[in-house]
């Protein structure tokens, strides 16, 4: 995922799906993004892996971004697919923007936080999302991502330009698309199939069954990512 000091957008964009909220309850959605291990990362080209290079940076200032339709009603967000699309990302630690804050070349899981109005006077984009009775976090390991300020892999460049609407300057008209597709295909990655949040995925949850269902004060949550 590309990072710079100015600020750039998630691509591609996280979206979800939420199901089980009370519908007239007042409710924010906000993501983090945090580190998944403390190690610093670096690409072998003649391998084209990922390798361990070191300890990490020093943590970075919080930051949040809450959806700007937040607050809304419990119905209103069962509605609709939730699109994080004008997040954007920096490794300027002095970011005044409100950008969500990275290093480059570390390992990152992007979180979706459900948080109920009346619990969520502390929200705030520089600091920590609020825990409590009423705040539930969830998160897919699909959507693990490492930083960089350039990409390290030729065709990942290739098929963010194609397949980013903001990449439109790079792109040739003329480009072969069997061939991009043929890309596209061989990064199963890419088209995740739908998944939904379950128990297994929650640790401390007690799983009941085969059900599916995420308790949050008695009622059911269904956070689903969207591909």
């Amino acid at each position: 995922m590309i990072i710079t000091k100015a600020g750039r957008r998630m691509f591609p964009a996280m979206r979800v799906k939420i199901s089980g909220l009370d519908p007239h309850q007042q409710y924010y959605i906000a993501m983090d993004i945090v580190p998944v291990d403390n190690k610093r990362y670096r690409y072998v080209y003649h391998s084209s892996k990922w390798m361990v290079a070191g300890n990490a940076d020093s943590p970075v200032p919080p930051r949040v971004y809450i959806h700007p339709d937040s607050p809304a009603s419990g119905e209103t967000w069962m509605r609709q697919v939730i699109s994080f699309d004008k997040l954007k990302l920096t490794n300027n630690e002095l970011d005044d923007q409100g950008h969500i804050i990275l290093h480059s070349m570390h390992k990152y899981q992007p979180r979706v936080h459900v948080i109920r109005k009346d619990c969520g006077d502390d929200l705030s984009p520089i600091k920590p999302v609020p825990s409590g009775e009423g705040v539930k976090a969830f998160s897919f390991p699909e959507t693990v991502f490492t930083t960089v300020t350039a990409y390290q892999n030729q065709q990942i460049t290739r098929l963010k330009i194609d397949r980013n609407p903001f990449a439109k300057g790079f792109r040739d008209s003329g480009r072969n698309r069997m061939g991009l597709e043929a890309l596209v295909e061989s990064y199963a990655f890419w088209r995740p199939s739908l998944r939904t949040l379950t128990f297994e995925d929650i640790p401390g949850i007690p799983k009941q069954g085969k059900t599916n269902v995420y308790l949050f004060k008695s009622r059911g949550i269904i956070l689903s990512a969207i591909p």
